[in-house]
């Protein structure tokens, strides 16, 4: 018998780099999706053939984390049969098929989408769906942490097994307030684009791995470990004496976070009301403020290279003031996202394309499904 498994890539819609500090996002599952056909197994390895790469296998009877896979796809498999595994889950071996539309280094999250489908093809055939979609992505970003080794929020993974447009607080990370918000951008007369700026995510690690890492020093500091548990009037009544304990750039991105935590909940505020202009404006807020506070544009030592802070002047240059445009997702790399007012949308495009190339510019919409069983 075959199982068809479903699970979408994700945008982030507001709050760059929140997630790992505890703060609020949103975001909303998109319509390009990473898809498995499973069939069963007896010997109990897990065979994944994704399209494109050479075939991956685990056996679930060996789960334990391996410093040598660190950063690969076996990393993400084993780490989420894993955590199944300590939940109770009763594995078996399986051959999964996948293919995807969700490309890596996209800044639509493949490596959340991938997680998201392994998790729910074993919750699903062996856990009897014991875990929530919640549940899920939290196994999924502990695979990510640990097994494949890279410091990640909680945003991507619940964005894409929960689905729909989702306003996450993740003040308590085991148990994060996750409320669907229903608002239709078409309606609103504006298209969602994601702009591939060309710029790859290889080898940008210890950059991503930096935000959260000099936050971290600013939360010691104060005794804390993330900058949720310090009040906004405690950091900078305390700044004067902060200030030369920590690095420029970490007091720099303490204050983004800050701004950008509010600037999140008077966005969701925004949309459930109906005020469409004032999510745009705070949109554009968002962009400017990773910019210039947050530093996730360019690379450090960067000169010659910067193909967001291109893509985002194209953007600027291309509205005319119109619509919203923000980097999108981690930064450094990968894409920029853009409100675009439908009357504009065809020029955009083209005028986006005609200079980072054809396909550049990816015209979406929300996917209500987060991960799921097709079939």
């Amino acid at each position: 018998m075959e199982y068809i498994f479903s699970a979408p890539g994700r945008t982030e819609i507001s709050g760059n780099h929140t997630d790992h500090q505890h703060g609020c996002v949103l975001a909303g599952a998109v319509d390009l999706e990473t898809v498995a056909r499973v069939t069963l197994r007896d010997d109990g390895i897990i065979r994944v053939a994704s399209e494109g790469y050479a075939p991956v296998e685990i056996g679930v009877s060996d789960l334990a984390m391996r410093e040598e896979e660190k950063n690969t796809t076996a990393a993400l498999i084993r780490g989420v049969a894993a955590n199944f595994a300590k939940r109770g889950a009763k594995l078996r071996g399986f051959d999964a098929a996948v293919s995807s539309t969700v490309l890596p280094g996209s800044g639509l999250s493949s490596s959340a989408a991938f997680e998201v489908l392994i998790g729910t093809i074993i919750n699903e055939l062996f856990f009897d769906k014991g875990c929530t979609p919640v549940e899920v992505a939290q196994i999924g970003q502990w695979a990510e942490n640990v097994y494949f080794g890279k410091p990640c929020g909680l945003m991507d993974q619940t964005a894409s097994s929960v689905g729909g447009m989702v306003f996450i607080d993740f003040n308590d990370p085991k148990a994060p307030i996750v409320e669907r918000l229903d608002f239709d951008f078409a309606a609103a007369g504006h298209a969602l684009c994601i702009i591939d700026s060309g710029a790859d995510h290889a080898d940008l690690t210890e950059e991503y791995a930096a935000i959260p890492g000099e936050l971290k020093t600013v939360s010691a500091f104060f005794g804390k470990d993330v900058l949720r548990d310090i009040p906004e009037a405690d950091f900078f009544e305390k700044l004067p004496q902060l200030y030369g304990k920590v690095s420029d750039r970490a007091i720099l991105r303490a204050i983004h976070f800050y701004q950008e935590n509010a600037r999140v909940q008077a966005q969701a505020a925004a949309l459930k009301r109906n005020d469409f202009d004032a999510f745009l404006r705070l949109a554009t807020e968002s962009g400017r403020s990773s910019w210039m506070y947050l530093q996730n544009i360019t690379p450090a030592g960067y000169k010659e290279h910067q193909a967001v802070g291109v893509t985002l002047a194209l953007c600027d240059t291309l509205l005319g003031g119109r619509g919203a445009f923000r980097v999108h997702g981690g930064g450094f790399a990968g894409t920029v996202q853009a409100f675009v007012p439908k009357d504009m949308l065809e020029d955009f495009k083209q005028g986006i394309e005609r200079v980072l190339g054809e396909g550049s510019c990816h015209v979406l919409s929300i996917r209500p499904e987060g991960g799921i069983r097709v079939k």
